[in-house]
């Protein structure tokens, strides 16, 4: 049984910084890509990073490229997305999933685990 749950999220005005954690119940955490994606009220789920088991490659949605990085501590089972520059439009209810394979691409197909998700919400 897989399990994920998200934590850091909340209010920041513009500009401001978040730092978003995943944290994993399964053993073999360790081997398989983690991605996180968000999700506005009416619109699809987005990706917005990924990072493989490794840590070493990890791969951004332009619209977050340079702003947000993805980091994993396998030892401990946590993802982290940390947030800086944050805009008005990066509010969503952000979610992380696990994927089956060491790399895993940007679709939510790929992904078969999820977390219940945590509201960021950014004022203007």
């Amino acid at each position: 049984q897989v399990q994920l749950v998200e934590s850091g999220g909340g209010l920041v005005q513009a500009g401001g910084s978040l730092r978003l954690s995943c944290a994993a119940s399964a053993r073999t955490f360790s081997t398989y890509a983690v991605a996180w994606f968000r999700q506005t009220p009416g619109k699809e789920r987005e990706f917005v990073a990924r990072i493989i088991w490794s840590a070493q490659n990890t791969y951004y949605a332009d619209s977050v490229k340079g702003r947000f990085t993805i980091s994993r501590d396998n030892a401990n089972k946590n993802v982290y997305l940390q947030m800086n520059s944050l805009k008005p439009e990066d509010t969503a209810v952000y979610y992380c999933a696990r994927g089956n394979t060491v790399i895993a691409g940007s679709s939510t197909s790929e992904y078969p685990y999820w977390g219940q998700g945590t509201q960021v919400t950014v004022s203007s």
